[in-house]
């Protein structure tokens, strides 16, 4: 077989239009601090934070050092039946970071496989309890966690499952919460829709509380357009699988540290899950890795209540790999010494103030912001819906500015060490180009 001599065709890109990209390519060749610059020298603020993940900014001399320093020790080590010390620091790190009794810290390699991960725990915590009839997982409408099977099985987003036939069997879904009618244009987090939890009520009604293992939603829909949790929701959530005996997973691959204030959105918001899920900017995206918090109860279940030898048969070859423990580490320095999980408090109505200033521009149907996010939403192009976010993103990109277009909407989540005129610049910018789209 002769290779083309094409040099963008080998290259299968996830979650791209191939076909479309690859006829007018997108390069990025450098990036530091609150900027990308292409192949062809262009600046690009960088108004999504990589991708949700570079939450310190882009190419930060401590990560970096951490992780050429590590490199040159130790390039890898074996987790399994052994250990190598920064593994076991940065789970005690992480542990002080999370809301109390979630203490016990499980390493993976992405959001998609902490997702997988926790979904296993708690299908074993509930065997190991004696409750082994309690196999079902209950997502949500419009969720996104990842695309492992588990992942999209308890995730809600079709395009994300139609490809893929069966799935994992005993899942069920709970509505979103999103509701133009009654919460558009909201700061923060809405009034309106705090009963919407109930709906749980109407899937352990349906199913029997004795078949459902556990519950899991994200704080804050990210990848989904910005869905902000209403006021009293997630509290309900917990209360509702407190009486039922169902474990809660709270999927903060987007929202752990510091995207909407605090190390946690669960310690931002005040409700403390089961279970909580972390990747993303748990090393800046310096090199792979993701996490799993664990209630200590959940754990001990598993691992007091097991017979000698290995308790939860489940893991990676790369789990808390050396250079990204390193990475993840100096991370969380950076975090520390530069205050930036106080970013959102404090920038946080400059911000607001901003991004609503696009309520009234052409197309803008709704606006909502939480911490340092915000989801710009568009009218859909009669008959040809997500084209209109999706021109407006590529007019964006030519312009010199990064944001991301999920359907109809413009989501922003800026690297946490922005200023108030990296904000003006974004929200200039898409105010003026949202006047020649169509």
């Amino acid at each position: 077989m002769k290779f083309e001599n094409d040099p963008l065709a080998a290259f299968w890109m996830p979650f791209t239009a191939n076909r479309a990209y690859k006829a007018h390519p997108r390069q990025l060749a450098s990036a530091k601090d609150m900027h990308y610059v292409t192949d062809q020298g262009a600046r690009i603020l960088d108004g999504t934070a990589g991708l949700w993940c570079v939450n310190a900014g882009h190419c930060r001399a401590p990560i970096v050092e951490a992780i050429r320093k590590t490199a040159g020790e130790l390039d890898f080590a074996p987790v399994f039946q052994l250990g190598h010390p920064l593994a076991f620091e940065l789970a005690t790190r992480l542990a002080r970071l999370m809301p109390e009794g979630l203490d016990r810290i499980f390493f993976t390699n992405s959001g998609s496989e902490s997702v997988d991960t926790a979904l296993k725990i708690a299908l074993a915590y509930q065997r190991a309890r004696g409750q082994g009839t309690r196999t079902r997982l209950i997502g949500r409408e419009r969720g996104y966690h990842g695309v492992g099977f588990g992942g999209i099985s308890v995730g809600g987003i079709v395009n994300n499952r139609r490809q893929f036939g069966t799935l994992l069997t005993g899942v069920d879904h709970m509505s979103h919460t999103h509701n133009l009618e009654h919460n558009a244009f909201t700061r923060g987090q809405p009034n309106w829709g705090a009963h919407l939890a109930d709906d749980l009520e109407r899937i352990v009604g349906l199913h029997g509380a004795e078949t459902i293992a556990a519950v899991i939603v994200e704080p804050m829909a990210g990848s989904t357009g910005v869905l902000v949790p209403p006021v009293g929701y997630l509290e309900r959530l917990r209360e509702i699988c407190d009486r039922h005996g169902i474990l809660l997973i709270f999927d903060e691959v987007i929202t752990a540290f510091g995207r909407v204030g605090g190390a946690t959105a669960a310690g931002t918001f005040g409700v403390t899950p089961d279970i909580i899920t972390m990747a993303k900017g748990l090393t800046n995206a310096a090199v792979p890795m993701g996490a799993v918090a664990v209630r200590r109860s959940v754990h001990d279940a598993i691992v007091e209540g097991a017979a000698d030898g290995i308790e939860l048969f489940h893991g990676y070859t790369y789990s808390g790999h050396p250079l990204a423990a390193a990475a993840a580490l100096a991370t969380l320095d950076l975090y520390r010494d530069e205050g930036l999980f106080d970013r959102a408090t404090e920038l946080g109505g400059y911000w607001e103030d901003a991004v609503h200033s696009l309520r009234g521009k052409r197309h803008v149907i709704d606006v909502r912001t939480i911490g340092i996010v915000a989801g710009i939403e568009l009218e859909p192009r009669p008959g040809a819906p997500t084209k209109r976010a999706t021109e407006l993103f590529q007019k964006c990109f030519d312009a010199g500015l990064l944001v991301r277009a999920t359907g109809d909407i413009i989501a922003l989540s800026p690297p946490l060490i922005l200023e108030t005129a990296h904000i003006d610049e974004m929200v200039g910018r898409i105010a003026a180009l949202l006047a020649t789209v169509d």
